[in-house]
């Protein structure tokens, strides 16, 4: 077990080294200067869109395009925005973050591109419904002869898109962080409170993902606007208190990102923690945000891009440097390596808020946890169909519950690794895919905003 785990752990870093800096970073770059900064300066355009004003009841999808960039963030959102900011600080020290914003900016670019592609490139899953992802982008773009690059997706995607490590996750900070030291729970008892706390949140997810798609994007359309507001209140109350020392911090952010001070080896050590969770962050490039977006409910590709391509900037420009400007102008940041994800965000919250502040950072992991949950068993559930007939793809869905009681009661560290190893592999087909058929997505945006115009 030991050296399965080693195997993992080795791909996983290899993966989130070079190898991935190259083609999410370097991608995305070549998305901006292709496409002349196109996605960029519509964002006016791209709010009337998310407002409502060009939808359409009779259009091809399953929900609109609010409620599918709702569906993509209740994936996104989560523990890589609270744990994940941490992580990257005391990894990679606060140059990472300035890291994370590269990634998030031209992942605006790449998400434009992919999302573009995810509605341009629907196809049929073995029942007629229509339906979106790198797979069907891979199969109906470039043709039946990629389709082993279709299937190396959803293979990854099947294990990538696990629930294990956000229960597992979730499990801990409500018990470690709230519970025991409060004494609200006792040692002896912890089992059974893994197991009791594993099966209400797989009933939870159940009675969410037993509804469908359509389920899940009303259900995110209603929960993910609100907490990101609770959340982005509490992180600028904190700030509103600090305010003098933002502009140190920021300074601090961009320099450290270039003097090799970063606790992992450097400024390389610094970009490669940075890049891996900025992807994991807002998954621009990895393909999960394809699938999601392949639902909504329009005609017109561009419009799907342009809603997708403002996930990195709520995700990652707002959320995660809010919670990077939280943990650092508290002084959070320099307790040590004793302490590091969510339970450092919770600390830095509490040193601001007082008592309150672990409540509120604990609140916010679960429900973001949960909505994460409720996202993920589709994009599993969409690849086993595309695998093995569409007709068979809803047993994903009891395999996804069981194992989100699995996942509260057992130490994960090999599954972790193995899914984070599969999130890279996930973005390697996504992303060659999506480099291939950039010539298509630009003539219908050309198209798009001629007629348009």
């Amino acid at each position: 077990m030991d050296l399965i785990e080693g195997l993992f752990a080795a791909l996983s870093d290899f993966l989130w080294g070079l190898p991935l800096i190259t083609l999410i970073v370097g991608g995305g770059l070549f998305f901006l200067i292709y496409s002349r900064g196109l996605p960029y300066r519509h964002f006016g355009h791209a709010l009337r869109i998310l407002r409502g004003d060009y939808d359409r009841k009779d259009d091809p999808g399953d929900i609109n395009h609010f409620q599918a960039l709702s569906a993509a963030l209740s994936g996104t959102l989560g523990l890589g925005n609270i744990a994940g900011v941490a992580i990257a600080i005391t990894l990679g020290g606060p140059g990472a973050i300035f890291w994370m914003w590269i990634t998030a900016l031209v992942g605006v670019a790449t998400k434009f591109f992919t999302c573009t592609l995810s509605i341009l490139y629907r196809g049929h899953d073995s029942l007629g419904h229509t339906q979106g992802g790198p797979m069907y982008m891979i199969r109906e773009g470039l043709g039946r002869r990629w389709m082993p690059l279709a299937a190396f997706f959803c293979v990854a995607a099947l294990f990538g898109t696990l629930p294990i490590f956000q229960i597992n996750q979730l499990t801990e900070a409500v018990r470690d962080a709230i519970l025991i030291p409060r004494g609200m729970l006792a040692e002896d008892s912890v089992g059974w409170f893994n197991l009791l706390f594993g099966l209400a949140v797989a009933a939870l997810v159940a009675s969410v993902i037993f509804g469908g798609i359509s389920r899940v994007g009303h259900v995110a359309a209603r929960v993910v606007p609100a907490l990101v507001l609770i959340y982005l209140v509490c992180a600028f109350i904190i700030l509103a208190l600090n305010a003098e020392q933002i502009p140190h911090y920021l300074g601090m952010i961009v320099s450290d990102a270039f003097t090799g001070m970063a606790v992992a080896g450097g400024v390389l050590g610094a970009m490669m923690v940075g890049v891996r969770q900025g992807a994991f962050s807002n998954e621009a490039g990895i393909g999960t945000e394809v699938m999601a977006h392949g639902a909504a409910r329009t005609r017109e590709p561009v419009r799907e891009g342009l809603v997708a391509m403002m996930g990195p900037v709520i995700d990652t420009l707002i959320v995660c440097t809010c919670t990077a400007l939280v943990i650092l102008v508290t002084g959070a940041w320099q307790i040590g390596d004793d302490m590091a994800g969510a339970a450092l965000t919770a600390t830095a919250f509490a040193d601001a808020l007082g008592d309150i502040g672990p409540w509120i950072v604990t609140l916010l992991v679960v429900v973001f946890s949960v909505s994460t949950m409720f996202t993920f068993w589709y994009y599993g559930a969409k690849s086993l169909g595309f695998l093995i007939g569409a007709e068979h793809q809803h047993w994903y869905k009891y395999f996804y519950v069981a194992l989100i009681v699995v996942g509260a009661v057992v130490s994960l560290e090999l599954v972790i690794y193995l899914i984070t190893a599969m999130y890279g592999l996930m973005a390697i087909p996504t992303m060659i895919a999506t480099l291939l058929l950039a010539p298509k997505a630009m003539a219908e945006a050309r198209r798009y905003f001629r007629d348009v115009k």
